[in-house]
């Protein structure tokens, strides 16, 4: 689905990543770990053409993207919940999750998608006249989920999930990132709360400095204590 080569990332003189190759195949979850600054954000943005300055070659279901300008790839099937979620603090929930889905003209899939979102988060459905601003932190990051979903991505990329929730809801979206991944959709997340990411993915990359220094299946990873001194709170 998702073939990097030799990406590199530049904020200004300051290379954030430093020529990584990767893969993300077909219906798997792929996790990048690492810490703060570590250049997980940059890659993912780097993917979604969110980055001015960017090297290196990338294909995404089979064509090349790596001059294509982001709203072609989010055409093509990507879809991003950012960190921070960024959902339209002055918009109800129903009209977030339209705007998810902004050139699907048919009712039919609309219907069917908004259908699909509120089955995994009966509370946005509770809430669909409320503003995205009277929502939970939970919630807003909830309604992100939503509204990426409602665009029926071939790629979904997750920037930091967890960040600033409360454990409950921590665990609820990593569930449902199992969930969404189980019907076939592929999902490559970046993501500092190790644990919880290797918990759920097939494999892991990990990150340090803007370069790949171990590469493994999840489970592995998850084992090495190399990995669980660093990030899984190990001696």
């Amino acid at each position: 689905m998702l073939k990097v080569e030799e990406l590199s990332v530049y904020y200004g003189d300051y290379q954030a990543v430093k020529e990584i190759s990767f893969e993300v195949g077909r219906g798997e979850l792929v996790t990048f770990i690492g810490a703060n600054g570590a250049g997980k954000t940059s890659t993912i943005r780097a993917i979604l053409g969110l980055v001015e300055r960017v090297e290196g070659r990338i294909q995404f279901d089979g064509r090349e993207v790596s001059r294509a300008p982001s709203h072609v790839r989010v055409e093509q099937g990507m879809r991003m919940i950012p960190e921070g979620r960024k959902i339209f603090p002055e918009l109800t929930v129903a009209q977030n999750l339209r705007i998810g889905a902004y050139f699907i003209k048919d009712a039919f899939r609309l219907e069917k998608n908004r259908q699909w979102v509120y089955s995994l988060f009966p509370v946005l459905s509770q809430r669909e006249n409320q503003l995205g601003r009277s929502l939970s932190g939970g919630e807003q990051q909830m309604l992100a989920i939503g509204r990426a979903l409602m665009g029926e991505p071939k790629l979904l990329l997750i920037d930091e999930v967890s960040m600033g929730l409360m454990p409950i809801f921590g665990d609820r979206v990593f569930e449902i990132i199992k969930i969404i991944n189980s019907v076939g959709m592929t999902v490559l997340s970046v993501e500092q709360n190790a644990k919880k990411a290797l918990g759920v993915a097939d494999r892991g990359y990990v990150l340090e400095t803007g370069a790949i220094t171990l590469q493994d299946t999840a489970a592995n990873l998850g084992k090495n204590p190399q990995i669980v001194s660093a990030y899984l709170g190990g001696t």
